[in-house]
């Protein structure tokens, strides 16, 4: 087994993912040390994790990545190892209406991350990628080894992002960085405890699912139905957020003593429609769910699948839980927390 590394500074650590991977770390023993200026998270979700994980949290920040005197300060107070970075705006559709907003969060926030990383001697890095980095695909599954035809600023920011990186590992020594490109994570934790609370309208599917099937939605807006696949609706790879959150922690296991810069994908492996989930979240449910076939998100492709054979030959890690267990998770979560993390735990 590769050496464990002791203290993760974790970047966006209150969001879906980062609040699930800081219970998958605490739970290996790892200190954890979290900032997130909370833009599109709530603080009451740290009692959680700590609930959950049966550990506390090292220290907590509220700061925004690109104040750089912030960051520093807590570089300065915590003996940091290893990063592991989220934070950052994740929305395609909001991405198209404002794209400079994105690239200054999300580009910038790493580039200050980077720099302030390298002060400090610490040239360990986990990034959040995104599938959307390959946007209209030639074939399904796509491999790392894919193009990448990012279709809207949310994609290009990730893009731009890893190129920055790749290059960071080229010109400077030392550096070990590995950049995992999500499919589309859902689910909750299994306690019902954690699980994806959006500000304001929910901008992915299974949220949205979630409310219109506990009553706080009148009905589903399916965006788009005449792609070119066997239903119309856009086909994704879920990837329960629990998977997720074990492929960060085993990607730090095997950062020590290999620099340079790797790229994996994270997905099941296999393709749902948008009516596929939806028939699945009414099963696990046991709500209807009204919806309406509405016109198409600008930036929106018509099918994205992984081939997550890569990190299953560099880790042996697997997705190991299905589109119904995605579904029954999350609809635990929504119906003991109808108010999101407005109710307490």
């Amino acid at each position: 087994m590769p050496r464990t590394l002791s203290t993760a500074l974790v970047t966006g650590g209150a969001g879906f993912i980062g609040s699930h991977t800081c219970v998958e770390l605490l739970e290996h023993g790892y200190e954890v040390i979290v900032v997130d200026d909370h833009s599109n998270s709530s603080p009451e979700v740290f009692a959680r994790t700590e609930k959950v994980a049966g550990r506390c949290l090292g220290a907590v920040y509220r700061i925004d990545l690109r104040d750089r005197d912030a960051l520093n300060a807590v570089f300065n107070r915590h003996p940091i190892d290893v990063v592991v970075h989220f934070a950052g705006k994740k929305e395609v559709a909001e991405s198209v209406r404002t794209p400079v907003e994105y690239y200054d969060v999300n580009v910038g926030g790493t580039l200050t991350l980077l720099s302030v990383m390298q002060e400090h001697g610490i040239h360990r890095l986990v990034f959040s990628s995104s599938c959307s980095i390959y946007g209209e695909a030639d074939r399904i599954p796509l491999t790392e080894a894919d193009p990448a035809r990012p279709t809207n600023p949310y994609a290009a920011s990730k893009w731009t992002c890893e190129q920055i990186l790749a290059d960071v590992c080229r010109r400077r020594d030392g550096w070990a960085v590995m950049s995992l490109r999500y499919f589309n994570p859902a689910g909750a934790h299994p306690s019902g405890l954690l699980g994806e609370v959006p500000r304001g309208a929910p901008g992915n599917v299974m949220p949205y699912m979630a409310q219109v099937a506990a009553g706080r939605l009148d009905r589903l807006n399916v965006f788009g139905g005449d792609y070119a696949t066997s239903d119309g609706t856009g086909i994704r790879d879920y990837i329960h957020v629990m998977d997720v959150a074990e492929a960060h922690r085993l990607a730090l296991e095997h950062l020590a003593g290999r620099p340079g810069m790797r790229v994996f994908n994270l997905g099941l492996g296999s393709g749902t429609s948008v009516l596929e989930l939806l028939a699945a979240f009414r099963r696990a449910s046991g709500r209807p769910i009204p919806y309406r076939i509405v016109p198409r998100r600008p930036g929106d492709v018509g099918a994205l699948v992984a081939d997550p054979t890569a990190a299953a030959r560099a880790w042996g890690w697997r997705a190991t839980r299905d589109v119904a267990a995605m579904c029954q998770d999350a609809w635990r979560f929504t119906r003991l927390n109808p108010a999101g993390y407005a109710d307490r735990p």
